[in-house]
C-alpha cells in the first residue's frame, strides 16, 4: 500500500470515534498494553509529559513542546484530532511522521493487531510511541484523546501531568455532571508525579484535591499565584503578557480563552525549571539568551510545532479568521470575542457535529452577523438544515449550504475588504475549511 492507501486503512478499517462516535470507542487499556508490550514499551525509553483537559490541550501542548525545542530537546509531539494530514499527529519537533514510517508501521505490525479488533486511535497511539523510540526522543508532550483514566494514552508514567480544565462535553463517556467528567480526566495523575491544575470549579477541585492525595502527587493550582500578570489584545492579532518568570511575552495565539492556556503553561514550564529540564533563565543573567530563546518560541509557536486552528488568520484582506472551539467552554469565549471583533460586515460559517451541545451553543453565538450554516464531511454532523432551522429560531440571520467549502466560498465573494469571516464550531468544520483554503 502507498501512504494514501494506508491512510484509507486506517480511516475505513479501524473503529475511528471522530468519524463514528459511540461505535468507534474502545473502553479500557487492554489493547494498549497488548500492543506497548509487542512493541516492547517504547513509551519508556524517554521522559513523557501528559495533557488532559475539555479545551485547551492542544495550545498548551504546542507550548510546552516548542519552548522545550528551544531548549534544545529533540521533543516528540502527539496530538488529535488532525486538521488537514493525519501525519500532524506526530511530529518531532514540528515535523511531521514521514509518510514511510507510517506506511512500513501498518505493513509490519498489521498481521499482530489486526486480530485485536483496535480503535483507530489504539493503532495511532501505539505508532507514536514508537516511533518517538526509534527515532531518540528526549521527551514526549503527549495529549489525551478523550478523558483520561481509559484513554490509551494512560499507560504512560509522565514527569509531569497537566489537567487544562473542566466543562461539559462527551457526557456519554464521561458522566453528566462536572465532578464526574473530573474523575475521568484526573485519571493521568500517578503517584509522585506532581499534577498542574489549569482551572477549577466548586465541583471540580475536591476531585481533583481527592485523587492527587491518594497518589501523593504534588498539585500546583495554575489560579494561585498565576504567573500572568496582565495582558493586552494588540491590533495585529497578538497578544502581550506581563508574566512573573519571564517577563513580557508576545504570543501569536490570539483567543480570549488562550489567557488560561498561558498561564497553566507558565505553571508547567516552573514545574520543569524545578525538575531540572529547563534553565531558571530569569533568575541568573549567564542565562539572558536562553530566555530569549524560550520567548521567541512562544512567540513563533506555528512556525515551531504546525500548530493550526487556534484563532488562526487565513487571509488578511478581508480578514478570515479559523477556530477549533467546539463546546460551550469554548464558546463562553469565541462567543464574547466575536461580539468585540470591529468589521464593516460580520460573517460566520458555522456548523457541529450531533454529540454537541447544539442548543447550548447557538444561544452564544452574536446576534450582529452574518451566518453561513454548513456542516462537515463526517458522519456525526449536524444536519445543515436542522443547525439553520434551529438558529433562525435565535433570530439569527443566515442562509444554509451542505459543504464548509460552499459556504465559505459564498461568505468570501460577498464580502468587501473590511469585512471579517470567521469559519468554526467543529474541528471538523475547520478541517474541511482548510483543506478547500490550501
Amino acid at each position: 500500500m502507498d501512504y494514501q492507501e494506508t491512510t484509507n486503512y486506517l480511516f475505513s478499517q479501524l473503529p475511528m470515534f471522530e468519524k463514528q462516535g459511540t461505535t468507534g470507542f474502545n473502553e479500557g487499556l487492554a489493547n494498549s498494553l497488548a500492543l506497548d508490550k509487542y512493541l516492547g514499551h517504547p513509551h519508556q525509553k524517554y521522559i513523557s509529559i501528559h495533557i488532559a483537559g475539555t479545551n485547551g490541550k492542544g495550545s498548551v501542548a504546542h507550548s510546552i513542546a516548542a519552548v522545550l525545542q528551544a531548549c534544545g530537546y529533540r521533543v516528540g509531539l502527539y496530538t488529535s484530532p488532525h486538521l488537514v494530514d493525519f501525519r500532524e499527529r506526530i511530529k518531532i519537533n514540528g515535523r511531521p511522521v514521514s509518510e514511510n514510517y507510517v506506511i512500513e508501521f501498518v505493513k509490519e505490525h498489521r498481521q499482530f493487531f489486526e486480530p485485536l479488533h483496535p480503535s483507530f486511535f489504539e493503532i495511532t497511539t501505539a505508532m507514536a510511541f514508537k516511533y518517538f523510540a526509534d527515532m531518540n526522543i528526549d521527551i514526549a508532550v503527549v495529549e489525551v484523546g478523550l478523558g483520561g483514566r481509559l484513554d490509551c494514552t494512560n499507560i504512560i508514567t509522565p514527569t509531569l501531568s497537566i489537567i487544562t480544565n473542566i466543562s461539559m462535553d462527551h457526557t456519554y463517556f464521561l458522566g453528566n455532571t462536572l465532578a464526574k467528567i473530573a474523575r475521568e480526566k484526573a485519571g493521568i495523575i500517578k503517584p509522585g508525579v506532581p499534577v498542574v491544575i489549569g482551572e477549577t470549579t466548586p465541583e471540580t477541585r475536591p476531585v481533583f484535591e481527592e485523587i492527587a492525595k491518594e497518589n501523593n502527587a504534588p498539585v500546583i493550582w495554575a489560579e494561585e499565584n498565576p504567573g500572568v500578570l496582565g495582558y493586552s489584545f494588540m491590533d495585529d492579532g497578538l497578544v502581550c503578557y506581563e508574566t512573573v518568570c519571564m517577563g513580557k511575552v508576545v504570543s501569536p495565539l490570539g483567543g480570549y480563552y488562550q489567557v488560561h492556556n498561558f498561564n497553566t503553561v507558565l505553571k508547567a514550564l516552573r514545574v520543569l525549571v524545578s525538575q531540572g529540564y529547563i534553565s531558571d533563565c530569569m533568575e541568573d543573567q549567564h542565562l539572558q539568551n536562553c530566555a530569549v530563546e524560550q520567548k521567541m518560541a512562544l512567540r513563533n509557536i506555528f512556525e515551531l510545532t504546525g500548530l493550526q486552528g487556534r484563532w488562526q488568520k487565513v487571509k488578511d484582506v478581508p480578514k478570515v479568521i479559523c477556530d477549533t472551539g467546539h463546546n460551550v467552554g469554548a464558546w463562553e469565549y469565541l462567543g464574547k470575542q466575536l461580539e468585540q471583533v470591529d468589521c464593516k460586515n460580520k460573517r460566520i460559517v458555522f456548523g457541529m457535529v450531533g454529540d454537541k451541545d447544539v442548543d447550548g451553543i447557538v444561544a452564544l453565538l452574536p446576534q450582529d452577523a452574518q451566518y453561513y450554516f454548513t456542516q462537515p464531511d463526517n458522519h456525526r454532523a449536524f444536519p445543515y438544515l436542522e443547525l439553520f432551522e434551529k438558529a433562525k429560531e435565535r433570530g439569527l440571520d443566515g442562509r444554509a449550504f451542505p459543504t464548509v467549502e460552499e459556504a465559505y466560498h459564498t461568505a468570501l465573494k460577498e464580502s468587501s475588504h473590511d469585512d471579517f469571516i470567521f469559519v468554526g464550531g467543529s474541528s471538523y468544520v475547520v478541517a474541511d475549511f482548510l483543506k478547500s483554503a490550501n
